[in-house]
């Protein structure tokens, strides 16, 4: 029991600061393109319009997706509760792979929306 709820608090990290960092994304992005802290892509970082928009799109991607997860990790997770150590550390290991992949794949859904607003110079299409 003790080492499923270890992995249910590491399967839940991911989730849980997608959500906190989307918020943070949508409610106080980054004033400035910056080299430290950011969604920071080649076409995001073309101008302080696209830098803005893009932490929109992605701090609200990441909220949704966040809160998905979290969902999604105690549903995977219940049901293996009592299955012993083994079948939890490697259920709940693959859980943290999949996150990962998730977490990813955000990049390409956020650049997706980059791209229908913008052309490849940064500028607003109309």
């Amino acid at each position: 029991m003790g080492f499923w709820v270890f992995m249910i608090v590491a399967d839940m990290v991911m989730p849980l600061l997608m959500v906190i960092m989307g918020r943070v994304f949508v409610k106080h992005p980054p004033k400035t393109i910056n080299n430290v802290y950011g969604y920071r892509t080649v076409l995001s970082r073309k101008n302080q319009q696209t830098w803005d928009y893009a932490h929109d799109c992605c701090g609200r991607l990441w909220q949704k997706t966040g809160l998905v997860m979290c969902l999604l990790t105690l549903l995977v997770a219940l049901p293996v509760k009592d299955r012993g150590d083994t079948v939890v550390g490697w259920i709940l290991g693959i859980w943290v792979c999949v996150q990962c992949a998730v977490l990813i794949l955000t990049v390409p859904a956020v650049e997706r929306k980059l791209k229908k607003r913008f052309d490849g110079d940064g500028n607003l299409l109309v």
